[in-house]
C-alpha cells in the first residue's frame, strides 16, 4: 500500500508541475510572476470597476469588447467603485501614488478568487496589464468567431511588470507592396497584444509613394503605380513602352489620421519613413529633374535597375530641398511622432560623382568625397526637421561622412553602427539584419517562399540590443523589420512576422537576466494556438531539421549533421527515397555520410513521438553547392 501511496504521490506531483508549468504562458515574459493556488471566473455578472480616472473607460471598453466578441460574455462597465465588491469583480485604477518600479508603461496584475485588480501609473500601463489578462485566459478569447461562452477561468496570480526598453517596434514596409488601411489596422492590433509600441510606416522607396502630399499632388498621381509582375524580386521584367501601371495604391491624409487615431487607442505610435536621398524613384518618376541625370524613369516593378537607372536626388539641385520641405511640413503636421525617419542608407554615389550640380556643391561646401556630401545632406534635413520641431532617425549610413549633431541611428548592418553612435552619446534604435529582419528565411530555405539570407527564431531571441562596452542609456530599444520585397500580400506578412516577432518582443520588453530559450518556446508552443483562433497565419519552421553539409573523415566526401532548435526532438532520416518517421534511422549526433548511390537526404523532427514541423528534403548537388 504504502508503493502504490507513494506512486500515487508521485503522479499527482506530476500532474500539479505540468498543470503549473501550462498555467502562466505570457509573452515577453513579465518581470515578476507569482502563482497562486485557485481560480475566478468571469461571467455575465462580472463588472469592470473604473477607480478615479474616467479616461481610462475607452482602454477598457478595448478590452470588454473583446471579450464579448469572442465569447458573448458582455462585461459591465462601472465608474464608481463600491465599498463591497461583488464576487468575480475587476477594478481597474490608476495609482495614486506613483510608482517608480512601474515607470510609464508597467502595471501591477493581481488575480485572486474573488477579484481582478490592475493597476498602474498611466493609462498605457493599464492596457498592457490588460494584454497579460487575456493571455491568462483560454484561447477562445482570441477568437474571430463568436464561442457563445458562458464563462471563463483565470487563474489566480501576482504579476509586477514593466519593459526593458521604451522603443519597441515593428516595422512594416507598404511601398514595395501596398497594404491597405484595414490590413495595416490588423497589424496594429496583432502587434498590441505583444506590447509592441512603434509601428514603423516605410512609406516610399523606389517602388511606390505611398502617402498623399496635398501641395505635391504627381507625387501620388505618378509615384504610387507600377506595371503589375509576380515571381522573384529582382528578377522581374522592365516596364515596355505604353504599358499600364494598375498595381499599388497610398494612403490619404485623413487615412493616414485615422491610422494614427487607431493605433493611438491602443499605445502605438506612428514613425513615417520618407527614404532619401537614394531609394527614390518613385518621386523621380514623377520629378525627373530632381535626379542628376534628369531622364525619365518608370516607377520600379522590382526588376534590376541598381547602378543602371539613377534613383538618388541630386544634392546639387536647390529644387530638391524645396520639395522635401513641403514633403515634411505636411508630414510634420500630419504625424505626431517627434521622429522623422529620413532612411538614408544605400545610396549609390556615381551619379554624383558625375553631377556638375554634385561637384559645384562640394567646392561650395568645402566636402572632401560625396560620403561627405551625403553627410551634408542629411545634416541639412536635420535642420529642417528641426525647424519643425522634429527628431531626425536614419539607417546607419548617415554616419558616413560625419553624423548630423542630433540624429539617431536606426542600426541595420549589424550592430557596428549602433555602437559607433553609441559611443558618440547619440541614441539608437537597434535593428541588426541578422537578428531583427523578419523578411529572411526563417527555416530550411526549400520548405520556404523566396527571399534571401537568413535569421531563425534563435537569432531572434538569443541576442541583445546592448552591446557590451556601450551604455544602455544610449540604446532606446529595438524593431521586428518586415521589407516586401518578397512578401505580395498580408497573409504571407502574418507568416513572417510570427512567431519571430514574439522572440523579439520578448528582447525589447522582458529582464535580460530572464531570457531562457527553452522556457520562451514552452510559452511560444501556448501561443500557437491563439494565433489559430485568432485566424493569424505563422511559420511552424523552427520545428524543421537543419541539415549542414560537411568534409567526412577529412576527405572530399560529404557528410552532414542535423540538428533542430528546439531542445526534446528527435531527428530520423532516409537516403533511399521514401519519406522518414520514427522508424527510420535516428540520429545521434555524429556526421552521417551518404550512402553510397544515394542522391538526396530526407529528414523528419519528432517530438513527443509526433512529426512537428515540414519534412526537408535535400539533393546531393544541393549540399555540395552550400559547401562550397
Amino acid at each position: 500500500m504504502k508503493k502504490i501511496s507513494l506512486f500515487c504521490c508521485l503522479v499527482l506531483m506530476t500532474v500539479v508541475i505540468t498543470n503549473a508549468k501550462e498555467k502562466i504562458n505570457i509573452i515577453p515574459r513579465p518581470v515578476s510572476v507569482t502563482e497562486k493556488d485557485g481560480s475566478l471566473t468571469l461571467n455575465s455578472k462580472t463588472n469592470v470597476y473604473v477607480a478615479g480616472d474616467k479616461d481610462l473607460i475607452s482602454t477598457v471598453q478595448f478590452f470588454t469588447k473583446k471579450i464579448q466578441s469572442a465569447t458573448g460574455i458582455d462585461l459591465k462597465i462601472k465608474n464608481v467603485v463600491p465599498k463591497t465588491l461583488p464576487a468575480s469583480s475587476i477594478v481597474v485604477q490608476i495609482a495614486k501614488t506613483y510608482d517608480k518600479t512601474l515607470q510609464e508603461e508597467g502595471y501591477s496584475l493581481k488575480v485572486s478568487p474573488l477579484k481582478i485588480e490592475i493597476t498602474a501609473n498611466k493609462p498605457q500601463g493599464i492596457f498592457y496589464g490588460m494584454q497579460s489578462l487575456l493571455q491568462l485566459m483560454p484561447a477562445d478569447v482570441e477568437s474571430i468567431e463568436l464561442k457563445s461562452l458562458s464563462q471563463v477561468s483565470v487563474p489566480c496570480v501576482d504579476i509586477t511588470d514593466y519593459p526593458r526598453f521604451g522603443w519597441r517596434g515593428m516595422m512594416l514596409d507598404v511601398s514595395r507592396h501596398f497594404f491597405t488601411k484595414k490590413e495595416v489596422k490588423q497589424y496594429i492590433d496583432e502587434m498590441v497584444k505583444y506590447k509592441y509600441n512603434t509601428l514603423h510606416l516605410h512609406l516610399t522607396d523606389d517602388n511606390g509613394w505611398r502617402v498623399e502630399i496635398k501641395s505635391i499632388p504627381g507625387l501620388t498621381q505618378k509615384g504610387a503605380w507600377r506595371v503589375p509582375r509576380y515571381g522573384r524580386w529582382g528578377k522581374f521584367e522592365s516596364p515596355q513602352p505604353d504599358e499600364k501601371t494598375t498595381y499599388g495604391g497610398f494612403y490619404t491624409q485623413d487615412d493616414i489620421r485615422e491610422l494614427i487615431h487607431y493605433a493611438a487607442d491602443r499605445y502605438v505610435t506612428v514613425l513615417p519613413e520618407v527614404d532619401i536621398p537614394a531609394h527614390s524613384l518613385a518621386m523621380i518618376s514623377a520629378f525627373p529633374g530632381l535626379s542628376c541625370t534628369q531622364l525619365q524613369y518608370p516607377v520600379n516593378p522590382g526588376s534590376e535597375f541598381y547602378k543602371k537607372e539613377d534613383n538618388a536626388l541630386c544634392i546639387g539641385n536647390d529644387s530638391v530641398f524645396l520639395m522635401l520641405d513641403k514633403i515634411f511640413t505636411e508630414l510634420a503636421q500630419l504625424f505626431p511622432h517627434p521622429y522623422m525617419h529620413v532612411g538614408g542608407d544605400e545610396a549609390y554615389k556615381g551619379f554624383w560623382e558625375k553631377c556638375p550640380k554634385c561637384q559645384k556643391r562640394m567646392a561650395d561646401e568645402h566636402l572632401k568625397n560625396v560620403d561627405e556630401l551625403q553627410s551634408y545632406f542629411i545634416k541639412r534635413m536635420e535642420n529642417m526637421l528641426l525647424a519643425k520641431n522634429k527628431k531626425l532617425i536614419g539607417w546607419d549610413e548617415i554616419l558616413e561622412g560625419g553624423l548630423a549633431p542630433e540624429a539617431t541611428v536606426m542600426s541595420w548592418r549589424g550592430m557596428k553602427g549602433g555602437i559607433e553612435a553609441a559611443k558618440m552619446n547619440h541614441h539608437v534604435v537597434m535593428t541588426p539584419y541578422d537578428h531583427c529582419y523578419i523578411d529572411l528565411y526563417q527555416g530550411e530555405p526549400t520548405n520556404e517562399p523566396a527571399t534571401y539570407s537568413m535569421c531563425r527564431l534563435s537569432d531572434s531571441y538569443n541576442w541583445d540590443p546592448v552591446p557590451d562596452g556601450v551604455d544602455e542609456k544610449f540604446i532606446l530599444g529595438g524593431q521586428a523589420n518586415l521589407w516586401t520585397e518578397s512578401v505580395p500580400n498580408f497573409r504571407h506578412a502574418q507568416y513572417m512576422t510570427w512567431p519571430r516577432s514574439l522572440a523579439l518582443a520578448e528582447v525589447y520588453w522582458s529582464p535580460k537576466n530572464q531570457k531562457d530559450w527553452n522556457n520562451f518556446v514552452d510559452r511560444m508552443e501556448t501561443q500557437l494556438p491563439r494565433l489559430d483562433k485568432s485566424g493569424t497565419k505563422y511559420a511552424t519552421s523552427f520545428y524543421n531539421a537543419i541539415v549542414k553539409p560537411v568534409k567526412a573523415d577529412n576527405t572530399e566526401s560529404l557528410a552532414v549533421t542535423l540538428s533542430s532548435e528546439l531542445g526534446g526532438t528527435e531527428i530520423y532520416y532516409t537516403f533511399d527515397g521514401t519519406d522518414p518517421d520514427n522508424h527510420s534511422p535516428k540520429y545521434k549526433g555524429e556526421p552521417i555520410g551518404f550512402w553510397k548511390g544515394a542522391d538526396e537526404i530526407r529528414v523528419i523532427v519528432y517530438k513527443n513521438n509526433q512529426p512537428v514541423g515540414k519534412q526537408v528534403n535535400l539533393k546531393l548537388d544541393e549540399l555540395k553547392k552550400r559547401l562550397k
